[in-house]
């Protein structure tokens, strides 16, 4: 994170006092989005990712299932609601990314705008090992089409035959990386928008047409039974603080709020809506595809006796074999994967969009530039994450079994979401401090739509940022253990 930081800073451009910077950047013409429906799915595809159709179907498996479901839609609601409703504040009313927003809404405070620029870091970090995840899933995906899942070969190997190549890794992370520099390129309106408005579309109906398939599988019921139905019983044989700490822990993490990734949309989209009700869409976005990841794996892997909660090796060796054995899996297997990549590119470029305009509006570059430099600068930091799993991988930071990648993914989801998320909620609640709750709501409650409930101020100010530290703690706790 340091580093990151002190990269950053390397590349300052003449330091203007603040009040010179701030009318420079008012008087260029931001890039706005066309339409309501561009923010909401442009934003809805940064919160879905391989949180939702990775994570949370072995999560899910992992507590006992449908429980497990409520719980966490429940937290979706108490945490992830008001901090995603500020972070697109923060970036309306500063017209700004993050790194400038904290210091632009605190009359021109340094001490912010470092805080800013800190959790701003995290989107590099994220994105660090994100391609290299993505990479795999372009790998996985090009492999099912060509028929590597045909016959139930040894998954297992298959996986470790591509964490040993740090060729095959490097080449498939630079295409995610690729596909990102290019779509982001092309500008907010004109290329962002327009693509992902395609990607998430097209991503609806690949999981639609998923788990109508699955559900049709002999056997499918008993998934479907174990998803959907509850039964609280198993939260008790599990151990209920840890099923609650779980679906806490998911609901905070699978909308990746703290850094900045989010108010970057907030800073291009007009005032014609509150946020709130905008932020209830995209969370109701997001959890349907968390859902229908569920209705995709459970019942196929009820259907081919697969364990539900294999953990993170679900995706990437029992679901290929499920493929293997099924009817027509071939096809179904390279519509899986193939919705897995959309859902991984979706939040590459939704986060690399947010670190070009770090440089467009803190540095003052073109947009060319700014995604050159990036282009090349994210190709060289994701390597130590590509090397983990294969020339690197003596060095355990995080004890045995780990690697560089886990190191990274604890930074960011343990470290620097829930504490950027802490900074956030006291920024937008404390004015003698940061922003304040007046210029907070002043700003979610423009526009037509479900205005902020003013009612729930003591509870973001002192129990939300409470919720977030035992998210915090126990994650820490839990890693180290």
């Amino acid at each position: 994170m340091i580093i990151i930081h002190n990269i950053l800073s390397t590349f300052n451009i003449e330091k203007l006092p603040y009040f010179v910077q701030y009318l420079t950047t008012i008087m260029k013409k931001r890039e706005r989005l066309n339409s309501r429906l561009g923010f909401i799915l442009m934003s809805a595809g940064c919160a879905i990712g391989l949180g939702n159709v990775w994570r949370f179907p072995f999560i899910t498996g992992k507590n006992g299932g449908a429980a497990f479901v409520l719980l966490y839609i429940a937290f979706l609601l108490l945490i992830g609601l008001p901090i995603m409703t500020m972070e697109f504040a923060l970036g309306r009313a500063s017209r700004a990314n993050m790194a400038l927003s904290y210091e632009r809404l605190s009359d021109g405070d340094k001490k912010w705008g470092t805080i800013g620029t800190i959790a701003f870091s995290g989107n590099y970090i994220l994105l660090m090992f994100y391609s290299v995840i993505t990479g795999w899933l372009i790998y996985y995906f090009g492999s099912s089409v060509f028929g590597a899942f045909k016959t139930s070969a040894s998954f297992p190997g298959f996986f470790s035959s591509l964490l040993s190549s740090p060729i095959k890794q490097t080449i498939f992370m630079a295409i995610g990386l690729l596909i990102a520099a290019l779509v982001t390129l092309g500008g907010v309106e004109k290329s962002l928008e327009k693509i992902s408005k395609i990607m998430m579309m097209i991503l609806f109906v690949l999981m639609i047409a998923l788990s109508i398939y699955a559900l049709s599988l002999k056997g499918a019921s008993k998934g479907l039974s174990f998803y959907l139905k509850p039964d609280f019983s198993k939260m008790k044989d599990i151990g209920i603080w840890s099923v609650i700490y779980d679906a806490m822990g998911q609901a905070f993490f699978t909308l990746s709020i703290g850094i900045g990734s989010l108010s970057i949309f907030g800073s291009y989209f007009s005032s014609e809506r509150s946020l709130a009700g905008e932020s209830i869409r995209i969370i109701g976005l997001d959890t349907i595809v968390a859902l229908l990841s569920g209705l995709v794996i459970f019942p196929a892997c009820f259907a081919y006796g697969t364990a539900p909660g294999a953990g993170p090796s679900l995706m990437f060796i029992s679901l290929p074999e499920v493929f293997s054995k099924m009817t027509g899996g071939l096809f179904w297997g390279s519509i899986f994967f193939l919705a897995m990549v959309f859902a991984a590119l979706s939040t590459l470029i939704a986060v690399f969009e947010n670190i070009i305009a770090y440089w467009i509006d803190v540095r003052g570059w073109d947009r060319k530039k700014a995604v050159l430099l990036n282009s090349v600068l994210l190709f060289a930091l994701s390597l130590p994450c590509v090397f983990g799993s294969n020339i690197w991988s003596a060095f355990t930071p995080l004890g045995k079994g780990s690697s560089i990648l886990d190191l990274e993914d604890f930074i960011v989801s343990n470290v620097l979401l829930p504490l950027g998320s802490v900074v956030l909620v006291f920024f937008c609640t404390s004015r003698r401090y940061g922003w304040g709750w007046e210029g907070f709501i002043e700003e979610a409650d423009k526009g037509k739509g479900f205005k902020f409930p003013k009612w729930i101020r003591f509870y973001c100010t002192y129990i939300l940022p409470l919720i977030i530290l035992v998210v915090f703690v126990a994650g820490i706790i839990s890693k180290f253990k």
